[in-house]
């Protein structure tokens, strides 16, 4: 098979597997699950999604193909600071979205999106800009995803890099289209089966493995890199040396990435579709445990792919290095043809199916239920989700298609993000935290933001290089500085017009009334328990001070202890690559086992009744024929067999059909009222 072939067989074989096993796991889960299908399994997945997938889903979101090849880059640019900012830089964001995560459970168990929030609370022109903004960073996110996917399955296989950008959404679209959004959390736990297990295996090889490669351990590697700080010095280290986090690049880098990674996650429906999917139980453990398990990805895969590339002093250009191509480079010195090919895998299943779920919810109930068809159904929601994620499909390698053409490479658009979409970032945190803030701060910050962001981009990019072009204003300073102007003036904006002209402080009610078309009116919220509202509350005060406490250990704590260590002794480094190997081993063994053990029950009973070939019956039918939730409100129990019988007398409880009414009624009930 020619090398172009084999492009071509992986993007369609593996769009082929994964649209197979996605499409059976929905379909055994509808049998044997007993949960109906309908609009709202499609965009939330029921809202009874627990911890371990939660935490899984959240990695494979994080794990573009971006965060594979940028970090990968950034080591290979700026030494051993880059892994870790740009791990520490983009784990915070998940911490402290858990604060969010658990606050839609407190205020708005029934919403489908974030801009459904935001309309309840402010009304049609702050929904209309917000929608703007959240549109934008799908079409950024997506374009990052197929962006980097087909510049590596180029560079490998030789496939043409326009047909590999058109390819690769498209390979998703069967099973998206199909299972919705539970289909992408099964998917979402494959991709990072394999982003693990590759992981694993490379970092094992440039630390552990053969020495003919010329490394092979830690020694190696730490005396190849201190030869390499003779031979090719890395400018603003400490004496060029890629062992220290004395790196004035590594920290511009690392502020950039701290900052612009808060709209990459805050102004993301696909972030928030994972909370609303979520358990109230498993919304804030499942985002720390998904933060501290997606940490591992590039810290630990970027320790060693990128220094190996510095250790073995690989012929990559910066242009190849901006492409992303420092981890295919790398591999295959590492591993030969298999190598490159296996980062060909990993870069191509990170495809985008969860942004083609967010942006068909953002379609459906705040584009088409809004202000198209108010009246909508229940099938006539489904019907223009599936059609959405059809078309933005396509829109994904278009999109991808025109960078490509237009020489827009991966380290120029993944740095771009924080400037467009940052602005958003304060208002959408306030919506939700803040009972003070206005229509008119939110909006006026927004906007604001996004242009103060934009002008001190471009004129930065004008007095430091004399020219505004493609390279000029991919430069770390241009867009640092956009980037800080965007947020920080649209925080300083919202807040000081939400107190100069106030309104009166928010109760969150219309927030509670957003309208669900069919489901579970009380969205998966107990009596008692866990998922009761007085264990939201305990949870809410779990993420607050973890969230926080992560976020100080890993920003500025640790970096700072590092700094003590100039650069890197023999000893020290040895400390720094066992925790990030014991760390990735960690993170791995938990991905990998901690979702299929929480489904362990549902597993049995679906082998028990392939093996027996017996008829599909939901699991624990029975039960729920003859008792109630247990006291202790576990939504669980009924699973396990601990549920007590109920009483002779209990009465079945009657649905409302009124609940299935149409989206006229939600939207009288959502709109906001004047402030």
């Amino acid at each position: 098979m020619s090398t172009q072939a084999s492009g071509w067989g992986i993007v369609i074989g593996f769009g082929a597997f994964f649209a197979i096993f996605a499409g059976s796991l929905v379909y055994l889960d509808i049998a044997f699950s007993g949960e109906e299908y309908n609009s709202e399994h499609f965009n939330t997945a029921g809202r009874t999604i627990k911890t371990g997938l939660i935490a899984v889903d959240i990695v494979s979101h994080w794990t573009w193909a971006a965060t594979l090849l940028q970090s990968c880059n950034v080591a290979y640019k700026y030494g051993i600071s880059g892994p870790f900012w740009y791990a520490a830089g983009a784990t915070i964001q998940i911490l402290l979205f858990g604060i969010l995560a658990i606050e839609i459970k407190r205020k708005a168990p029934t919403a489908h999106t974030m801009l459904e929030i935001i309309r309840a609370r402010w009304g049609t022109l702050a929904h209309i800009v917000f929608f703007c903004f959240a549109l934008i960073t799908n079409l950024l996110v997506s374009a990052l995803l197929v962006l980097g996917g087909s510049a590596v399955i180029t560079a490998v296989t030789g496939m043409n890099v326009y047909a590999a950008s058109m390819l690769i959404p498209i390979s998703v679209l069967l099973y998206t289209a199909s299972g919705g959004l539970k289909a992408t959390f099964t998917t979402s736990y494959a991709h990072t089966v394999i982003i693990y297990v590759a992981l694993c295996l490379f970092t094992f090889t440039v630390y552990a493995g053969s020495k003919d490669l010329g490394i092979g351990s830690i020694d190696k590697v730490w005396e190849h890199l201190n030869i390499m700080a003779v031979r090719r010095p890395i400018a603003g280290n400490m004496n060029g040396s890629a062992l220290t986090m004395f790196s004035s690049s590594g920290l511009v880098f690392g502020v950039l990435q701290v900052v612009s990674a808060f709209g990459t996650v805050f102004v993301d429906q696909a972030y928030w579709q994972s909370a609303i999917a979520a358990r109230p139980s498993a919304s804030v453990r499942g985002y720390l445990l998904g933060g501290l398990l997606w940490f591992s990805i590039p810290f630990t895969l970027a320790t060693s792919i990128g220094l190996a590339g510095i250790a073995l002093d690989l012929p990559i250009t910066t242009s190849e290095s901006n492409a992303g191509l420092t981890p295919p480079a790398v591999a295959y010195a590492l591993l030969g043809k298999g190598g490159a090919v296996l980062i060909v895998i990993i870069a191509v299943t990170s495809s985008g199916s969860a942004e083609q779920i967010a942006v068909s919810s953002l379609m459906t109930y705040d584009l088409y239920g809004t202000y198209i068809n108010p009246r909508a159904s229940a099938k006539q929601l489904i019907a223009v989700s599936r059609t959405v994620v059809v078309l933005y499909g396509l829109v994904m390698g278009a999109l991808s298609c025109i960078f490509n053409a237009a020489g827009i490479d991966l380290n120029w658009l993944f740095l771009l993000m924080g400037i467009m979409i940052g602005p958003a970032v304060p208002p959408v945190t306030f919506c939700l935290t803040w009972n003070r803030a206005t229509r008119a701060g939110a909006v006026s910050g927004a906007l604001s933001g996004f242009a103060c962001g934009i002008i001190s981009w471009l004129a930065c990019a004008k007095i430091a290089y004399g020219a505004i072009t493609v390279e000029t204003t991919g430069q770390n300073d241009p867009l640092l500085t956009g980037t800080l102007c965007s947020i920080c003036i649209s925080a300083l904006v919202c807040t000081a017009v939400s107190l100069i002209w106030p309104g009166a402080p928010y109760d969150y009610k219309s927030m509670k009334e957003i309208h669900m078309a069919e489901g579970d009116p009380k969205a998966g919220i107990t009596e008692v328990g866990i998922d009761s509202p007085e264990g939201i509350e305990k949870a809410r005060k779990v993420v607050y001070t973890w969230g926080t406490i992560l976020s100080v250990i890993l920003i500025p704590i640790w970096p700072l202890l590092a700094l003590a260590a100039g650069v890197f002794p023999r000893g020290y480094f040895y400390w720094w690559v066992i925790v990030s190997m014991v760390w990735g081993l960690i993170a791995a063994c938990i991905a990998i086992v901690l979702p299929v053990w929480e489904a362990r029950e549902t597993i049995w009973h679906i082998i028990v009744h392939l093996v027996t070939c017996q008829a599909a019956t939901p699991l624990g039918a029975s039960l729920r024929k003859i008792v109630k939730p247990d006291a202790s409100g576990d939504p669980d129990a009924l699973e396990k067999g601990e549920a007590k019988a109920a009483p002779a007398t209990a009465r079945p409880i009657q649905r409302d059909d009124t609940a299935h009414g149409s989206l006229a009624a939600r939207t009288a009930m959502t709109k906001a009222p004047e402030e």
